[in-house]
C-alpha cells in the first residue's frame, strides 16, 4: 500500500470507513512518497495531491535538506502518528551494540577494483551520452554490483583471480575469535555465492555451520532454526539477507555480522533483529564490515544520510534509501 501506483493500494483506498488505522514497522522505507500514500489512505487530501506534496515537501527535504520544510511536514503528521520503539515496548531486551569494522583491500584486489572502477566510469558516461540517464538504470546497477562484488571477493565473477580478499580474512578472524569466546553468530550477505567461499574457510577451521538461502525449503527452515538455537556445537548460521530478513527467531545467537552493506538499511535492521527480539537474554553485538576507499563506504555514508533525514522527519530510527538521484549515482563512481 505504500506504493500508491499498485492495484493493491488503489483497491484499499476505495474502502469506506468512519475510522482508519495503518500499522507499519517501516513508515518510510524507500522514499517519502510512501508516507504520502499511507496518509492518502488514512486522510485523503490531508497531504494534498502527490504532485503538490512532491513539489512542496519531498523535493525540498530530500534534495535540498530544507530544515524549515522538514519541520513543517513533521508538524503536519506528528498528531496522527503513535510511535513505539522496540526498546519502549520490550523493556527487558538487553543492549544492541553496532560496530563498523573497516578493512583495506589487498594489493591485487585493489588493482582489480581500480581497473573496474575506471572501466565503469567510462562505460557509464558513454551509456548516459547515448541513451540518457533514465534509460541507463540496468547498466548502472550491473556496474555497481561488480564493484560491490570485488569488495567481497573478486573471485565472485573473476574465475582466474588467485589473490586474497581483505574482507574475507577479516571476517574469518572475527568468527574464529568469537567462536573461541563461546559466541554463536548470524552471518548475513547479499551474495549467496559468497557463502561458498566462506564455507571453505569455515571447514578449514573446523567450525560447524548451517546455511539458509532462498533455495532452502520452507519445511527445512524450522528444523535448522531450532537446531541452531539449541545445539551449542553449531556456531555459525550463514543467511542470505533477502531470504532471512523476516520470520526467523534466532535468539540462540548473540552476534551478527553483515558481510556487505545493502542499499536499504531497514533490510539490514530486520535481519539483525532475527537475533535481537523477544527471548534474547544476552547483549547482541553487531558488526558491519566495510571496505575502505570503495563503493561500500559510499553506500554506508548514504545510509547514514538517509537515516538522519528519516529521524528528523518521523522521529523514527527506521531509515531508508530514497530513489537515487543522478548526483547520488555519479558520486558512487567517484
Amino acid at each position: 500500500m505504500k506504493n500508491s501506483n499498485t492495484l493493491n493500494a488503489k483497491a484499499v483506498k476505495e474502502l469506506n470507513a468512519k475510522t482508519k488505522f495503518a500499522l507499519t514497522g517501516t513508515p518510510i522505507e524507500n522514499s517519502l512518497s510512501e508516507l504520502w500514500s499511507i496518509f492518502d489512505f488514512l486522510m485523503p487530501g490531508y497531504l494534498f495531491s502527490y504532485k503538490k506534496f512532491k513539489e512542496e515537501y519531498e523535493m525540498p527535504i530530500v534534495r535540498d535538506q530544507n530544515e524549515e520544510t522538514m519541520n513543517k511536514l513533521r508538524m503536519l503528521i506528528e498528531p496522527f502518528i503513535l510511535r513505539r520503539t522496540k526498546k519502549e515496548v520490550l523493556t527487558e531486551l538487553p543492549d544492541k551494540i553496532i560496530t563498523v569494522l573497516n578493512n583495506e583491500m589487498e594489493e591485487e584486489q585493489e588493482k582489480v577494483y581500480l581497473s573496474y572502477l575506471a572501466e565503469a566510469q567510462n562505460e557509464l558516461q558513454e551509456q548516459i551520452n547515448t541513451v540518457g540517464f533514465e534509460k541507463s538504470q540496468i547498466q548502472i546497477l550491473a556496474l555497481l554490483t561488480r564493484l560491490r562484488q570485488i569488495c567481497c571477493h573478486p573471485s565472485l565473477f573473476l574465475e582466474n583471480y588467485k589473490g586474497e580478499s581483505s574482507k574475507l580474512i577479516q571476517c574469518i578472524e572475527l568468527v574464529k575469535e568469537m567462536v573461541e569466546s563461546g559466541h554463536k553468530i548470524l552471518l548475513f550477505s547479499t551474495y549467496t555465492a559468497m557463502f561458498e567461499i566462506i564455507e571453505k574457510e569455515l571447514k578449514k577451521e573446523n567450525i560447524t555451520y548451517f546455511k539458509l538461502t532462498g533455495q532452502t525449503k520452507v519445511s527445512d527452515r524450522i528444523g535448522l532454526v531450532d537446531e541452531f538455537n539449541q545445539n551449542p556445537d553449531v556456531k555459525v548460521f550463514l543467511i542470505s539477507l533477502k531470504a532471512g530478513g523476516t520470520g526467523l527467531n534466532l535468539t540462540g545467537a548473540d552476534m551478527v555480522i553483515h558481510y556487505d552493506p545493502w542499499w536499504n538499511l531497514s533490510a539490514e535492521n530486520q535481519a539483525t533483529d532475527r537475533a535481537y527480539r523477544i527471548g534474547q537474554k544476552n547483549n547482541v553485538q553487531v558488526y558491519k564490515l566495510i571496505t575502505k576507499n570503495s563503493i561500500e563506504e559510499k553506500i554506508y555514508e548514504l545510509q547514514q544520510k538517509k537515516a538522519k533525514l528519516i529521524d528528523d522527519v518521523l522521529d523514527t530510527k527506521t531509515s531508508f534509501i530514497s530513489k537515487l538521484s543522478k548526483e547520488d549515482i555519479m558520486k558512487l563512481f567517484e
